[in-house]
């Protein structure tokens, strides 16, 4: 791969690969938001919203990939704690959805919509820090 050459941190790393990682963070924001959103409005977990919980969470895991590509090394600050915290818990979000409906726990089911909406609100707080970081530089 053409990118393998690139040294991570340079601007042309940043030029090749910087599209790619918005369009998946975008993504993640989209895929993520019907899911969480479509449990909330149904106050019911239904197996469709899993799988956009999945598809968010795959979409951001790879921008975050990217964006690290970007960067070149792992900076710990607000951001990246941040981060790190939001993948966790979409991860740890996905995997109870699909247990939940795997076992078909009804409790589970209908009040799962009110962990959604707060692993989603701490996911935005990475994924608007980082707008506002690119804004400001």
């Amino acid at each position: 791969m053409v990118l393998s050459f690139i040294p991570p941190g340079s601007s042309a790393l940043l030029t090749a690969l910087l599209p790619y990682a918005i369009v998946f963070m975008v993504l993640a924001l989209g895929l993520y938001s019907i899911g969480v959103w479509g449990a909330q409005l149904a106050h019911r977990l239904c197996a469709w919203q899993l799988a956009f919980f999945w598809g968010g969470f795959v979409c951001d895991t790879a921008g975050t990939a990217l964006m690290g590509k970007i960067a070149g090394s792992l900076h710990f600050d607000l951001h990246t704690v941040t981060g790190m915290l939001a993948i966790a818990l979409m991860a740890l979000h996905a995997v109870w959805a699909t247990a939940a409906l795997a076992l078909k726990k009804e409790r589970v089911i209908r009040g799962f919509h009110r962990f959604s909406i707060t692993v989603w609100t701490i996911w935005l707080v990475p994924f608007f820090g980082g707008l506002v970081m690119a804004m400001r530089r």
